[in-house]
């Protein structure tokens, strides 16, 4: 079995306390987890409405200033955005910050993406949530630009910049996930990234969501099959990890309850570990 474990929710919640994200980080590491995933959410509507996913009084850390503090409490461990809300995000100044996590990581960033959801949240920040999804492509290409061009240039309605250069570059080319379950949102994925996310999928969802990737993917084509990550809907055994491989998944982000207490998160951690899970 390929499939790998990674583990979501480093920088929120309990583990928005330093100690703690430092602590379950490096148990992940030690207990052979591939990735640690952190969330987005520049502000959350008060009173919370639907489909805003936490309190607005939750605590909920900036992911990449979350994934600098992570890289230098790890070695090995990769660190993954999973997922930048990219439209609300000037794409110049995330160049330089991502950049920044893979030099100072050693190359170990997994640049998640996302369009965004959450109307409030855009419309605080002067996003409009029309057309983000054009948006989220040219900030996309534009950071892209910036960090493996010879000349970083880059002209399209939402951005535009010519002459100027960001060093130092990322380490290696960085992995890019973009998360969505929408059928433009994984035809985006297809086109643009090297993996997509998808976040609590039970098996039938999940099934269902790898179809419609692989209808797609006969109309848009690809050099290299795209990376699959799902943060399951339930609690798994060594035989629903199995299920979940079967169906063509190349990662699971486990995904504590949002009530644990950092206690029960590393009983979560310890139980989902690779070398129980992937004992099949």
């Amino acid at each position: 079995m390929t499939l790998t474990i990674g583990l979501y929710g480093a920088n929120l919640r309990v583990l928005a306390a330093p100690s703690a994200a430092a602590g379950i980080a490096r148990l992940a590491e030690d207990l052979g987890y591939d990735s640690l995933w952190v969330g987005d959410h520049v502000v959350l509507p008060t009173p919370r409405v639907e489909p805003s996913p936490m309190e607005p009084a939750e605590p909920l850390l900036d992911p990449v200033v979350s994934l600098g503090f992570l890289a230098a409490h790890t070695s090995r461990i990769a660190l993954a955005a999973g997922v930048v809300v990219l439209p609300q995000r000037n794409p110049l100044v995330l160049a330089k910050q991502l950049a920044t996590v893979d030099v100072l990581s050693g190359g170990r960033l997994v640049f998640g993406a996302g369009v965004g959801y959450l109307e409030p949240e855009l419309t605080a920040i002067g996003v409009p949530l029309a057309r983000r999804g054009a948006r989220t492509e040219e900030y996309l290409a534009a950071i892209q630009s910036l960090w493996y061009d010879e000349k970083p240039e880059y002209h399209g309605e939402f951005v535009d910049f010519a002459g100027v250069d960001a060093h130092p570059r990322p380490v290696r080319r960085v992995p890019v996930v973009l998360g969505g379950h929408s059928t433009t949102g994984l035809r985006r994925a297809l086109r643009l990234a090297d993996g997509w996310y998808g976040y609590l999928l039970g098996l039938r969802a999940t099934k269902e969501r790898l179809a419609e990737l692989a209808r797609l993917a006969t109309e848009v084509p690809r050099e290299t099959p795209l990376h699959v990550s799902i943060t399951p809907s339930r609690l798994l055994t060594p035989e629903i990890v199995a299920d979940y491989a079967e169906l063509g998944v190349d990662r699971l982000v486990v995904a504590p309850l949002p009530e644990f207490s950092l206690e029960q998160v590393r009983d979560f951690v310890e139980a989902n570990a690779p070398g129980r899970l992937l004992s099949r």
